[in-house]
C-alpha cells in the first residue's frame, strides 16, 4: 500500500493566502472526493500537490510514502506515480497523442526497460477501445482541436497509459453531457485496486453516482472542514453549501 499525506498545507498565489492549513491522507484503493464552492482553494490543492510553480507552498508537509516531495519538480512527482488530470488541459501542436504517451510511459522507466512499440500499440488500442474512442485521436496532435468531452477522454486515456500510483483529477466533470460522464467514469473505475488511488475535485454529485467515492471532503475558507463517507455528497446535494457552512459557523459569503 502507498499513502499521499498532505500536513498543514498552507499555499498562497500573488501574496494572496489560499490554503491556510489542509490535511488530507489517501491511501491506494481508496477514491476521495473533495467537493467545496468556488474559490476555496479545491484547483490550488491539485496545483500543490503536482508542484506547479506558480503555486507558493509557505508551511507544511506533502509526503509520499512518507518521503517529503515539496523539493521536487513536477517532471520527479510524475515519476514518482502522481498523476494530474487537468480542468483544462493543454494543446500541444506538433506531438501526436501516440507520441506523447508513449514518451510519459518511457520518461518513468529504467533506460533498459523501455516498453516496446508493439506492446505500447496492443496497450494504447485496448484501453481506447474501452473509452469508445476513435483510432485516428492516437494521431491527432495532442488535444488539438478536441472538443471539451474529447480532452476529458484523453486525459482518462493518459491515466490508464501510465498507471500512477494516485491520480488527483480537477473537475473532469466539467462540462461533459451524460454519455462522456458515464464513459470518462467507466475509465476510472477501471482503475480501481490495490495499487491505485485518487482524489477526485467536484461541484456536483452527479460524478459520484458513476464514480463512488470511499471518503469525500467538504472544503471550504481553504481548509477541509467535513469529513465522512459517500452520503454527505448526497447531503450536500440536498442542503447546499449555505447549511453546511451555517452548521460549522462558516461565512459561506466569503467563499462564493
Amino acid at each position: 500500500m502507498s499513502t499521499l499525506e498532505i500536513k498543514d498545507l498552507h499555499v498562497r498565489v500573488e501574496e494572496k493566502e489560499i490554503l491556510k492549513g489542509v490535511n488530507l491522507t489517501i491511501n491506494t484503493n481508496e477514491i476521495h472526493a473533495i467537493m467545496g464552492p468556488n474559490g476555496t482553494g479545491k484547483s490550488t490543492l491539485s496545483a500543490a500537490i503536482m508542484g506547479n510553480p506558480n503555486f507558493e507552498v509557505t508551511q507544511g508537509e506533502i509526503l509520499l510514502d512518507g518521503e517529503d516531495i515539496l523539493a521536487l519538480e513536477v517532471d520527479e512527482r510524475a515519476r514518482l506515480g502522481l498523476f494530474l488530470a487537468m480542468q483544462y488541459p493543454s494543446e500541444i501542436p506538433g506531438i501526436t497523442n501516440a507520441e506523447f504517451i508513449r514518451a510519459a510511459i518511457n520518461a518513468g522507466r529504467e533506460a533498459d526497460d523501455k516498453i516496446s512499440v508493439m506492446a505500447f500499440l496492443k496497450k494504447l488500442d485496448d484501453k481506447m477501445a474501452l473509452l469508445n474512442m476513435d483510432e485516428d485521436m492516437a494521431e491527432r496532435y495532442l488535444n488539438e482541436g478536441f472538443s471539451g468531452g474529447e480532452k476529458k477522454r484523453n486525459e482518462i486515456l493518459q491515466l490508464l497509459m501510465l498507471e500512477p500510483k494516485f491520480a488527483i483529477m480537477d473537475e473532469i466533470d466539467s462540462g461533459l453531457d451524460i454519455d462522456a460522464l458515464k464513459v470518462v467514469s467507466k475509465g476510472v473505475n477501471a482503475m480501481r485496486g490495490d495499487n491505485f488511488g485518487a482524489l477526485i475535485i467536484t461541484h456536483y454529485q452527479r460524478l459520484l453516482n458513476y464514480i463512488t467515492p470511499d471518503i469525500v471532503h467538504v472544503m471550504m475558507a481553504g481548509r477541509v472542514v467535513l469529513t465522512g463517507g459517500p452520503e454527505l455528497a448526497a447531503r450536500l446535494e440536498s442542503e447546499g453549501y449555505h447549511g453546511i457552512a451555517k452548521e460549522l459557523g462558516i461565512d459561506y459569503q466569503e467563499e462564493a
